[in-house]
């Protein structure tokens, strides 16, 4: 009997001992010096992903990880993905971290004036994102701006999103556009936005930009905007590595606003929020023409006299820098 209580009494201590070592194991600091990101494929087991960890320096202690993850029933709860692992993380945080399935967000800016060769560019260069764009979203159907994304997400996924924005936002503005615009209808709107957008870096100039083309369509004279020749020329493949020439304006296209009254048949880019804000509540002035300054910004005129005044002074200083 005394030799039972003997053999009880050093199983309950190695009981205690065990207990104390796996408590110790799981909730000390982890071997991590600083934080790290680790892709867990979807589909791994739970030995895999104790493989991975090891491997990446963010545990130390494998039987102890397995032990928390199986015996207390959680290994179905651990969830795919790439994770910021902080620094000196425990074991017990780790698997906190992976049941939350709070994966790492990067992110990815899509500049405004892009045209969709140049956004699918980008997005086919990010090596985050899986999978092909198919079919080619139509030119101005995506809202620019800086969009969250997780590691393995695919990049139609991501362009679904930049369309649904688009629409999202543009009929927010519809909604609330000014009365007498010479616009039939939201996919209008985006036309003269993507012009405007490619005419102006500007965000302060882009309502008077936009007032002076309502103001052409609203007198049926010819928009003639560079940047829609340039679209012409391209053919929408890429912006043009070159100045406009004086033959460039005679290109025959529907996208050549010199030669073609009214808008474009699409967009020529993507525009963001400010044009597309700024075409629905254009400035209300008076202007028709407007010409570059030499400072980044443009110089406005009323008559035709005043422009070729401006143009001239233009010319002057072009011709000074070079």
């Amino acid at each position: 009997m005394r030799l039972r209580y003997i053999l009880l009494s050093l199983l309950l201590c190695a009981a205690l001992a065990a207990t104390a070592w796996f408590n110790y194991a799981v909730n000390a600091p982890g071997p991590l010096a600083a934080e790290k990101l680790l892709y867990i494929a979807p589909g791994n087991s739970v030995r895999a992903i104790t493989a991975k960890l090891l491997d990446g320096g963010i545990i130390d202690n494998g039987p102890a990880f397995l032990i928390d993850a199986r015996w207390r029933n959680r290994q179905e709860n651990l969830k795919a993905g790439e994770y910021n692992f902080p620094a000196g993380i425990s074991i017990g945080g780790v698997i906190t971290l992976l049941q939350s399935g709070k994966t790492w967000q990067r992110r990815i800016t899509i500049p405004e004036g892009l045209e969709v060769t140049e956004v699918m560019d980008l997005l086919n260069s990010e090596p985050a994102l899986t999978g092909a764009i198919d079919p080619r979203p139509p030119e101005g159907s995506l809202l620019p701006e800086t969009y969250l994304f997780s590691y393995g997400d695919t990049r139609q996924g991501l362009v679904n999103r930049m369309k649904n924005s688009l629409q999202k936002e543009l009929a927010a503005l519809w909604e609330k556009r000014a009365g007498g615009l010479p616009l039939k209808t939201p996919e209008e709107a985006v036309i003269l936005a993507s012009i405007v957008e490619k005419e102006t870096g500007l965000a302060g100039e882009r309502p008077r930009v936009a007032g002076v083309f309502t103001n052409r369509l609203n007198r049926r004279i010819p928009l003639q905007s560079d940047p829609t020749v340039s679209y012409a020329v391209t053919q929408g493949k890429g912006s043009l590595d070159r100045a406009l020439s004086y033959q460039d304006l005679k290109t025959p296209s529907p996208y050549n606003t010199y030669l073609v009254a009214g808008l474009p048949p699409t967009p020529i880019a993507n525009p963001g929020k400010a044009s597309l804000a700024a075409v629905l509540n254009p400035e209300k002035n008076d202007y028709l023409y407007f010409v570059a300054d030499g400072s980044g910004g443009h110089v406005f005129a009323r008559t035709l006299k005043e422009h070729n005044n401006n143009v001239a002074r233009w010319r002057r200083l072009e011709k000074k820098a070079k």
